[in-house]
């Protein structure tokens, strides 16, 4: 009767049994996994080998995070012969009776070597006037030496907002077509104009401007 009770017992639990068995499967398993690594590791051959794998593996995402971040490198540095020559500025300014002081003033704010000008005072302006402002271009060491400003003699009978003012501009225009060489933009001032920036940054400015309409 006992060993037919045991039987029953056995045929109706045999999951339990088997359980028993689960957990010092699982103690040997990782016993072992943890030898081998550990072999691995203090045998020479095993850790120069270990140590490689993780040196290519840190070098090759390095070299991934590298080219993924820096694109810059890719790019061409644009060679500094291409780019092209500031702008040459052609200048009239332009006065009446009493403004040649302030003509000198917006002659001396807006002059550098590389541009181009044309001074005028109209007929309303006396001649000892106009004869002053001729004789400091002329004896002016700056001026003389690049003779770059030019000064409209016979001064002509300008009339605000009418032809004439127009025809002066014309005038000078032809004067700078005919002396001034190349020149790339024309800029009509009155002597009571006063420039904001340095001619470098009106060049500047310039180009900008202009690259930014292409």
């Amino acid at each position: 009767m006992k060993k037919f009770k045991s039987y029953y017992m056995h045929l109706r639990h045999p999951r339990s049994l088997e359980r028993k068995w689960i957990f010092p499967l699982a103690i040997c398993s990782i016993f072992s996994l943890f030898l081998l690594f550990s072999t691995t590791l203090t045998s020479p051959d095993g850790g120069m080998k270990f140590y490689r794998y993780l040196s290519f593996s840190a070098t090759a995402s390095a070299n991934t995070t590298t080219t993924s971040i820096f694109v810059e490198s890719k790019l061409r540095p644009i060679p500094i012969s291409s780019l092209p020559s500031p702008p040459r500025l052609a200048y009239l300014i332009s006065g009446s009776a009493g403004d040649g002081a302030m003509l000198r003033r917006t002659l001396q704010a807006l002059y550098h070597p590389y541009n181009q000008y044309v001074i005028h005072l109209d007929g309303e302006s006396k001649a000892e006037e106009r004869l002053n402002l001729y004789n400091y271009v002329k004896t002016h060491p700056v001026l003389g030496k690049f003779k770059n400003v030019r000064m409209i003699t016979k001064a002509n009978l300008v009339t605000y907002r009418g032809p004439t003012m127009v025809a002066n501009t014309l005038h000078a225009a032809a004067i700078l077509l005919k002396e001034g060489g190349d020149w790339d933009w024309f800029i009509n001032l009155s002597a009571a104009d006063y420039p904001l920036v340095t001619q470098d940054g009106t060049k500047l400015m310039l180009m900008i401007n202009v690259y930014s309409l292409i």
